[in-house]
């Protein structure tokens, strides 16, 4: 049976959690300069993009919730685990946050693709 630290799950949660905080205030600020773009130019060429770009922000601001709110559950189940069996996890608790690790690093791959596409964007428009 393969053991898991639950100090390392528990850092590695903590580090996504931190990472998720950075991403939620990056979407902030490029809302903000998209907003600006927005009111700059009014050209339909302009308006198509703008709206690609606002809806990728929202969508990524829904999976920075999701995985926020997946990691506070993880965080609970291994708090329950530990209650019952006092020094042990259940593997499907290590196997979700293994899962949530990946999707994290899944997202945060999606995230700077899409902030070089709009900073390519925002460079031609502003």
């Amino acid at each position: 049976m393969k053991k898991t630290n639950i100090k390392h799950l528990t850092f590695a949660h903590q580090a996504c959690l931190r990472g998720l905080e950075f991403y939620a205030l990056e979407i902030r600020f490029l809302q903000e300069r998209l907003e600006e773009i927005a009111g700059d130019n009014t050209g339909h060429e302009v308006s198509e993009q703008v709206e690609h770009f606002q809806n990728q922000l929202v969508i990524h601001r829904e999976q920075i919730d999701q995985l926020k709110h997946r990691i506070h559950v993880n965080l609970d189940q291994v708090a329950a685990d530990l209650q019952q069996s006092e020094n042990f996890v259940q593997q499907a608790t290590v196997d979700a946050a293994n899962q949530i690790e990946a999707d994290y690093e899944q997202e945060e791959q999606f995230f700077k693709t899409l902030r070089q596409d709009f900073n390519r964007f925002a460079a031609e428009w502003m």
